[in-house]
Order: C-alpha cells, then sequence, then structure tokens
C-alpha cells in the first residue's frame, strides 16, 4: 500500500474514472436506498448512538426544533478519500460529478461471512463501463437491528477491492456496515485494507444501503446526496436509484 509506515495517512493516488456525464433514459420511479435516520439507525457497534432531541416543542413553544447528534458514519452514509488519506479531499472537496450517474445493481449471493471475491463478479464486467457506480445487493440489508448484521455480514476480499479499482467504478454501494471485515472479527492490528485500496484509489464507498431488491441485476441512473461537510471525512446521505434503458452515448471525458 502507498500509505507507508513512514507517514501514516498520506499517499492518495487521485481519482481514476472520467468525470463525465453520460445521457440516461430513465424507466423506473425512484427508489430511495437510504435508511432513515433515528436513535436505532445501523452503525457498527464501536459507536455511539445518535442523539435527536426537540429543543423546542409545539405548543409550549412557538414552532417545533431538532438538535441532532451523530457519528458521520453510521446509517447510510458516504466515505471520502480523507476517511483514510490526510491528503486526500473531503467531502467538499469531491466534484458533484462522482456523487451520481450510471450504475449497476449487482446481486451478490453469500452465506454468512463469507468473502466476496472476484468470480461473485463474473459477467459484470462486459456491462460496466469506466466511471460507473457499483452497487452490490447481498441482501444483508434484511438482518439490521440482529447481532449477524453487525457480527457475520459478508465483507471483500483484497483481491475484489483491486477489481473494482482495476474496473475504474467511482464509486461503490453496499449494503453491508463496512466492506471489511465485521469488527467482532477482525485480528489484532487491523488497518482496514479493503478501505484504503478503495479510498486511496479514488473510489467512494457508501455504507448501509437498504431495498435494493427490486433493481436487481438493472442498469440503473444513481444519486448520493451526502451532505456538504468541510474537511468532511464521511457524510449521511440520502441515496436514490431509478432503472434506466441501455441506450446511452458514450461517457463525455
Amino acid at each position: 500500500m502507498c500509505d507507508c509506515q513512514v507517514r501514516r495517512g498520506y499517499g492518495w493516488k487521485g481519482w481514476k474514472a472520467p468525470t463525465g456525464s453520460a445521457l440516461l433514459a430513465p424507466k423506473g420511479e425512484w427508489i430511495d436506498l437510504s435508511h432513515p435516520l433515528h436513535p436505532d439507525m445501523p452503525k457498527v457497534p464501536t459507536f455511539p448512538k445518535p442523539v435527536f432531541e426537540l429543543i423546542r416543542r409545539l405548543p409550549a413553544d412557538q414552532l417545533n426544533v431538532t438538535r441532532m447528534e451523530m457519528v458521520v458514519h453510521i446509517g447510510t452514509h458516504l466515505d471520502s478519500p480523507r476517511h483514510f488519506f490526510l491528503d486526500a479531499p473531503a467531502l467538499d472537496d469531491v466534484p458533484l460529478q462522482r456523487l451520481n450517474g450510471r450504475g449497476i445493481v449487482w446481486p451478490v449471493d453469500l452465506q454468512g461471512a463469507d468473502l466476496i471475491e472476484p468470480l461473485h463478479l463474473t459477467g459484470l464486467a462486459p456491462r460496466l463501463r469506466r466511471g460507473d457506480i457499483l452497487l452490490l445487493d447481498t441482501g444483508w440489508h434484511r438482518f439490521v437491528g440482529t447481532r449477524s448484521y453487525d457480527d457475520d455480514h459478508p465483507a471483500l476480499s483484497l483481491d475484489a477491492a483491486r477489481w473494482i479499482v482495476d474496473h475504474e467504478v467511482k464509486l461503490l454501494g453496499l449494503d453491508i456496515p463496512t466492506p471489511d471485515l465485521p469488527v467482532s472479527k477482525r485480528p489484532e492490528g487491523f488497518d482496514f485494507p479493503i478501505h484504503r485500496e478503495l479510498l486511496v484509489n479514488g473510489v467512494l464507498i457508501a455504507e448501509h444501503l437498504t431495498n435494493l431488491a427490486p433493481l436487481r441485476g438493472k442498469l440503473v441512473e444513481v444519486m448520493c446526496a451526502a451532505l456538504n461537510i468541510v474537511g468532511g471525512d464521511g457524510a449521511p446521505a440520502r441515496i436514490l436509484a431509478r432503472e434506466i434503458d441501455a441506450l446511452e452515448t458514450d461517457w463525455a471525458v
């Protein structure tokens, strides 16, 4: 890895995929792929629960006002390269073109904590273009709120992460808590190899997606509305997708 021991936190390699846009032809309604924000929203066990508190309340006050306090890496959210690399873009530095565009929802059928390997992406390469968004549907969102969701979720192998980088995916979305191993299964000295491999090469990561089943195997348009946090290593995001026709113009780079 370029994030060497001598200068930990440096070595970002830059954006790899094109930032142009394609002409898309919608053929379906928008589907919300995000978990609602609430005190029991999905999160890794090491993070505190979010707080939503009414600090002004009708009818005693003239209006309702809610205070929100939360870690940016819980619920449906986006990781920026700044999450692991100090010399990489934060959320406010990410070009808008990298947060939306053409994508594919790819089904990945696994049992338990198996690794997602390149073989699970067989058949995807001919449909994937440089600069596409890739949403992996493992079906694991069904277990949100259970111990299995946190402790037994699938994870990407390093080979699969490198496959995604090599195919110049600009944003990877997952219906699991993290592309790395579950927190309970991480060995001593764990250094987040999957996050590092993706983010150092400019692949944004969206975690805790849901509602992917209606779009399984389909070509889609994706809109990732991540909060524009100055210096943000991550941000809560409203992520939407809709099916599109397969007839689009080539990318304008």
